[in-house]
């Protein structure tokens, strides 16, 4: 049995018409011989709907009833368009992340895959053509519905390939695939025919909203090949693939330029410069499951010094509470936070084997007038925290400094 794993965005399921065209892939593939496992999202603006009616009947909903009312958006997508497959004669049947399951922990609203159970899909495409299956949600061990964070229809469906092994998967958006930035900031950004995982997972943790990070990291460890194409073109798309030897010899240094503007600065001033202070922090901030990203402290003088990180902005008050207390217990100076920065990030695999890369970005940065407020780095990445304003400029300066409208890239 040949299985492929199609999974279509919100826009590409938003109305009836564009469910036809999600159709027709669906078509297409089966024209192929392949049994299909088609992944939903809720269709366009349905999350979000959700959300807001949530927040009006309750300032702090119950996680667990929040899951169970975002996963209805999904409920709905799959079975209208499960009606369209078989108003066409395509033997189809939706189904919920329950009903496999798709066993999850307890993490609402961000619960991460624990298992799948594989043979339900393939019991399932002995009678069916076409499963119809519901993205973003699984299922806890105590049967309480559970969602997979923003994005996670993507996750969802890499994770189904894994468990189905030897199995490619197709994510269908609203794109030709992955750029060497955001098209509509540089309309000279070129397509990617080929990126590593390794690239594909800093672009999404940087802020490139192709893929969410979690689906690229399942690809990776079980090695599903992830194409990235356009529900309303036939255009080949991005391949998402595992780096090979022989491509070494034609890796270029720089890949794509990603920039994300949901970054938040706070710094804990005054420090006392000791043992203990560092895991003082960010130890409660890990428990609050607040994701820090960038960290700097600043040299020490007089035994004294200032911690800086970025979060997101939908974790700045938790934040700034923990820190306020944490500065309070250490005897710190204060608290101070700044809201209007985005980073901007040189992502490569490229990188291991060229020298000068950060000097290059900083001395682009330089030229352009643009002040960089705090850097990390990775192996195949370098990331500037910029002042906001400034960030459209740092993109079209960086992707013209590495000639990304130019070269033909892997």
């Amino acid at each position: 049995m040949k299985i492929l794993v199609q999974k279509f965005g919100g826009s590409s399921v938003a109305d009836l018409e564009c469910m036809k065209k999600v159709r027709g892939k669906v078509e297409g593939a089966l024209a192929e011989g392949f049994k299909v496992v088609v992944v939903l999202s809720a269709r366009s603006g349905q999350t979000n709907k959700l959300i807001e009616m949530a927040h009006q009947w309750s300032d702090e909903p119950d996680p667990a009833e929040y899951d169970a009312l975002l996963a209805t958006g999904e409920q709905e997508s799959i079975a209208l368009f499960a009606m369209l497959l078989r108003q066409a004669g395509i033997k189809a049947r939706s189904i919920l992340g329950y009903q496999v399951p798709i066993l999850t922990d307890d993490s609402y609203n961000a619960a991460r895959i624990i298992s799948i159970e594989a043979d339900y899909f393939r019991s399932e495409l002995e009678k069916y053509d076409v499963i119809v299956m519901a993205g973003f949600q699984g299922v806890t061990a105590d049967k309480r519905i559970t969602t997979l964070g923003r994005g996670g229809s993507d996750t969802s469906a890499v994770a189904i390939a894994a468990a189905l092994g030897s199995c490619d998967c197709h994510i269908y958006t609203d794109v030709d695939g992955v750029y060497t930035t955001d098209p509509r900031m540089v309309p000279e950004a070129r397509l990617i025919p080929k990126i590593y995982y390794e690239e594909m997972l800093e672009m999404a943790s940087m802020g490139a909203k192709v893929l969410q990070i979690r689906s690229v990291e399942f690809a990776k460890k079980f090695n599903v090949p992830v194409w990235v194409r356009s529900t309303f073109t036939n255009e080949p798309g991005t391949l998402v693939t595992q780096e090979e030897d022989d491509d070494m010899m034609e890796l270029y240094m720089v890949s794509g330029i990603a920039f994300d503007k949901d970054q938040v600065r706070i710094t804990l001033l005054g420090v006392p410069d000791r043992p203990g202070i560092s895991a003082a922090l960010f130890v409660p901030l890990a428990e609050n499951d607040i994701l820090v990203d960038m960290i700097v402290q600043k040299a020490s003088r007089d035994g004294i010094t200032d911690m800086t990180y970025t979060v997101s902005h939908r974790d700045l008050k938790r934040a700034l509470a923990i820190t306020e207390d944490v500065c309070a217990k250490i005897e710190g100076l204060g608290v101070e936070h700044d809201t209007k920065v985005a980073k901007v990030s040189v992502i490569g695999v490229g990188m291991r084997n060229h020298s000068g890369v950060a000097a290059q970005a900083f001395t682009a940065l330089h030229n352009a007038d643009i002040n960089i407020i705090m850097i990390s780095t990775s192996e195949i990445k370098i990331s500037c925290l910029i002042l906001e304003e400034h960030i459209e400029t740092a993109v079209k300066t960086l992707h013209t400094t590495f000639a990304l409208d130019k070269q033909e890239t892997v």
